[in-house]
């Protein structure tokens, strides 16, 4: 019996979580790329995009001739149980050890100008 190594038989994510962390270390990587890197074929991966586009945890955006994907880091993850967390999280988990991180993650645009417009208004009131 040719059994795999426990490690390699499971792990703690899914090829969407992988996908994701493909695709927030390097926006431009092609999708055959990140097929290689996950494990699965370039069709599973188009799938997997899909499927995070519909959701709105990342925009795909033409550029010359291939595309770059955004990632909306303030999406909360979809299971009840790490729903208080957020994208932004687990791409921070996926960081490269020794200091090396991950692609920044911007955050939206509505999120940064409710941020600014609270410490402005704090600013204002002389609290912090």
């Amino acid at each position: 019996m040719d059994q795999k190594p426990a490690a390699a038989r499971w792990t703690f994510l899914t090829n969407h979580g992988h996908v994701l962390l493909c695709l927030a270390q390097s926006p431009g990587l092609r999708l055959r790329d990140v097929a290689a890197q996950v494990g699965v074929t370039e069709r599973a991966v188009q799938r997997i995009v899909a499927d995070l586009e519909e959701g709105g945890y990342l925009t795909r955006r033409r550029s010359g001739r291939q595309n770059e994907y955004e990632i909306d880091g303030d999406r909360p993850l979809r299971h009840p149980v790490e729903a208080h967390h957020s994208v932004r999280g687990l791409i921070a988990l996926g960081a490269e050890p020794h200091g090396r991180s991950a692609a920044k993650v911007p955050r939206r645009r509505a999120a940064a100008a409710k941020t600014a417009a609270a410490r402005t208004s704090r600013r204002r009131s002389g609290t912090r």
